[in-house]
This record gives C-alpha cells, structure tokens and sequence, in this order.
C-alpha cells in the first residue's frame, strides 16, 4: 500500500480534482434523472389529457349525429301530419254539400294532426321537438369542437416530452450540461402546451 506522503504533490492534486470531476459528475446525473421523472409524469399526464379529449370528441359526434337524425326524424312526422291536415282541408273546401257528420270528424282530424305536428316541431316538456333537439345537437357539436380543439395540444406536448426525455437521457451519459438545458427548454414546452390543452386558452391553428 502507498503511503499518501509517498505521492507526488502534482499527482496528488491530479487525483483530487478527478475525484472532484467525479463527485460533480454524479451529483448531475443525480439531478439530471430526477429531472427526467417529473418529465416521464408530465408525459404520463399529457397522454392521458390528449387520451380524454379524443374520447370525449368522439362521444360528443356520436351523439350529435344521433340527435340530428332524431330531429330529421321529427320533421318528416311533422310534414307528414301537416300534409294530411291539408288534405282534409282541401276536401272540406271541395265539397261544400258534405254532410256535418263527415264535415265534423274531418274538423277533428285536422285538429289532431294541428296538434301533432307543432308537438313534433317543439315540445319544450319532454325536450324531443324537433327545435329542442336541434338545440341539443348544437350543444354536442361545441362539445366535440372544444375537445378537437384541445387534442392537438396534448399531442405537440407528448411528442415535446419524449424528445426531452431523449435528450436527458443523452446527456446523462455524455454529461452534457447543454443537452439537458435543452431537454428543459422542449420540456417547458410541453408544459405550456398541456396546460393550453386543459384550459384551451389559445386555441392552435387547425385544432
């Protein structure tokens, strides 16, 4: 075994400084993957934002789809009701002789099929008129448009992540301190973008 007092002075302070260089080294890669976690959960958050928005997107046209249809549904109920009222109508006109019997159930069914056909055009107690429903739809139609708009940020803020990740995991290697500063600049990125995705303050062209 070497005494210390045995090593050169130059020698010993070589051997100082790489213990140095390696003290430093760690305490960076130490800090470096910490870093590299809370990346990873911000990841794990943005897909899960972007995964919710692509549902509710979906859910919401689903549904959008189905209440048009059911309003189209309404309308051609209506117009069936009102072109037999009309019918009716043009018959009591065309046959002023018509017995009052005749006359009085046609008067009847006019009222009903009246009747019928401003109830399949709005029906505010059930919420299924057609004028309801349209609403209803309108309503879907703003909900899938906000989650449209929200996906694209999720997905920028993903992909933003994993090439910080990429460039941490890199530099925790090469110890490089500028990759990792620029892992944290696209990282910072992708939170500005999360968090765009949640509150959908400035909506990105296209989204």
């Amino acid at each position: 075994m070497v005494d210390q007092t045995e090593i050169p002075e130059g020698v010993h302070e070589q051997v100082e400084e790489a213990e140095s260089q390696e003290r430093r080294g760690e305490g960076f890669r130490r800090l470096a993957a910490m870093y590299l976690g809370v990346v990873a959960m911000l990841l794990a958050v943005s897909s899960l934002g972007g995964g919710h928005a692509t549902k509710e997107m979906l859910g919401a046209n689903i549904h959008a789809s189905d209440t048009y249809a059911f309003a189209q549904a309404k309308y051609l109920r209506e117009t069936a009701y009102q072109l037999a009222a009309e019918q009716f109508e043009a018959q009591i006109a065309a046959q002023p002789a018509m017995p009052d019997a005749a006359k009085a159930s046609m008067t009847a069914a006019i009222e009903k099929y009246r009747a019928a056909a401003a109830r399949y055009e709005s029906d505010p107690a059930s919420g299924e008129g057609r004028k309801e429903l349209l609403v209803k739809a309108k309503g879907w139609e703003a909900v899938r448009d906000h989650a449209e708009a929200q996906d694209p940020n999720f997905e920028f803020a993903a992909a933003l992540f994993q090439i910080a990740i990429v460039l941490g995991s890199v530099a925790i290697v090469a110890l490089s301190r500028s990759l990792l500063v620029l892992s944290g600049v696209l990282a910072l990125g992708g939170v500005v973008l999360a968090l765009n995705g949640f509150l959908l303050i400035v909506p990105l062209p296209g989204g």
